[in-house]
């Protein structure tokens, strides 16, 4: 495993692995088990309790599958699976072992950017995707350009050898960037700052930080300038859902305009930031009911 600490106590929360195409992923299980499933999938610094706040307002309807991403959280740190299409292939794995042809899919930060590829990968497989703090993948570029400088931390994060150091003996920064992305009225408590900026103290948790931002330089940013995405189109029902005051994903990223896509829409909610899950689960919890919801 990843991270050798205990697990997080969340009433109700079952907790498995996965032997997802050789690599042990962790998930985390909880709500209605004969419910419609679930996929919930987390994003940098976080893993699987980044849900925490919305499992118990979701629970009585959904089963949940909150997995935590390989290398993160609970799961094992391979060599390779950090590029957003190994992440992509792996969760279809999890899901194969699960036996589910078909769930419903909420992605937070880099766990929404996976989940568009995972929705125009395999379509068939999702009922529904609710990408929360995420663009999607055809911005616009002036918006696209306008807002670039934001990412500014990431350089601090992709280098080979280096990123991995910053994040293993360096939490300050991951605390930094966790209560920067949040508005003055949804503060962070102590004892979650202290569980994401621990969950990157083992080597392998650190690697996976750097490869997971390096692997977005090196493979997604190219795919983006190219305008290969434009060659794809976006069947599943997808509902973008961003923060006012996010300083990385700022709402002109989120317009749907011009995406090649059947069901693209775009809310953004008021005096809340980058964490939606953290700041605002109820409305996650809405917004996740009226998409996904069984007619």
């Amino acid at each position: 495993m990843t991270d050798p600490r205990p697990l997080p106590d969340l009433p109700d929360v079952r907790h498995h692995r996965l032997d997802a195409d050789g690599v042990r992923l962790h998930l985390a299980e909880a709500g209605n088990a004969e419910g419609a499933p679930l996929l919930l999938l987390h994003g940098f610094p976080q893993h699987w309790y980044a849900w925490r706040q919305v499992i118990p307002l979701l629970g009585d309807e959904f089963r949940l599958l909150c997995l935590d991403l390989p290398g993160f959280g609970w799961s094992e740190a391979p060599h390779r699976g950090y590029t957003t299409d190994e992440r992509a292939r792996l969760v279809l794995a999890a899901l194969d072992r699960l036996g589910l042809p078909k769930v419903g899919l909420v992605g937070h930060d880099w766990g929404a950017w996976t989940g568009f590829e995972l929705a125009l990968r395999a379509p068939e497989r999702f009922t529904g995707f609710l990408a929360l703090n995420m663009t999607h993948p055809w911005p616009r570029q002036r918006a696209l350009l306008g807002t670039a400088w934001r990412f500014w931390y990431t350089a601090l994060l992709e280098y080979p050898g280096i990123g991995r150091q910053i994040v293993r003996h360096h939490p300050a920064l991951l605390a930094h960037l966790l209560r920067r992305a949040t508005t003055a009225g949804h503060p962070w408590p102590a004892e979650e700052i202290a569980e994401y900026t621990g969950s990157g103290s083992t080597p392998g948790a650190a690697r996976a930080a750097e490869r997971l931002h390096w692997g977005f330089v090196v493979r997604d940013i190219p795919h983006l300038a190219l305008g290969g995405y434009r060659r794809r189109r976006l069947t599943v029902p997808t509902l973008l859902l961003g923060g006012e005051q996010d300083p990385v994903i700022r709402p002109s990223l989120l317009s749907p305009a011009d995406a090649p896509a059947d069901d693209l829409r775009a809310e953004v909610l008021p005096d809340c930031g980058h964490f939606l899950p953290h700041e605002r689960p109820e409305a996650v919890a809405e917004a996740a009911r009226r998409l996904l919801r069984r007619p």
